[in-house]
């Protein structure tokens, strides 16, 4: 059971004797702290957040690299040195390229761009969209694209016909 004061803050009952017991204060000061109107809560409130919260003033990042900015969304290709396709379940978002320019002494490229190396990973296209909207970046989903599977059979790993041979001249 909690308490909630004339204040609005919310105190927890059940807390009241195990501070009393650790000797942090008496009951009389933790009545004089929460106030002597405090009346019992037994309704639980969830707090309501606004679907479309702007978080791009809280990141920290320049001006002219949030509003400017323009996102692709995308499931990223099966890597070729492997057989799996275990890279290719989760969606990315991937920022277009800004100005870069070479360091003359040791010949690495440089930028001033503090999101073009960011790497953030989803589960759909939805959440990096949702994600995007956030931070007030432009978006473009590039859909993914599924492999197509052609069904062979073991024999056809050992034919010799015109569709697979390949002229070594």
């Amino acid at each position: 059971m909690s308490l909630v004061t004339k204040t609005g803050l919310r105190c927890f009952t059940r807390l009241i004797p195990q501070i009393e017991s650790r000797g942090y204060s008496t009951k009389d000061d933790l009545r004089s702290v929460v106030g002597p109107n405090v009346k019992p809560m037994d309704d639980k409130r969830q707090i309501m957040v606004p679907e479309q919260t702007d978080i791009s003033c809280l990141t920290g990042v320049p001006e002219e690299h949030i509003k400017t900015r323009r996102v692709k969304i995308y499931v990223p290709a099966k890597n070729a040195m492997q057989s799996g396709v275990f890279g290719t379940r989760r969606w990315k978002i991937d920022f277009d390229t800004r100005e870069r320019w070479e360091n003359p002494l040791m010949g690495w490229t440089s930028s001033a761009d503090p999101l073009s190396n960011m790497a953030v990973e989803f589960k759909s296209p939805e959440d990096a969209m949702e994600f995007c909207e956030k931070n007030g970046w432009e978006y473009y989903l590039e859909e993914k694209k599924e492999p197509k599977f052609k069904p062979k059979s073991y024999g056809a790993n050992f034919s010799w016909n015109k569709k697979t041979r390949v002229s070594t001249k």
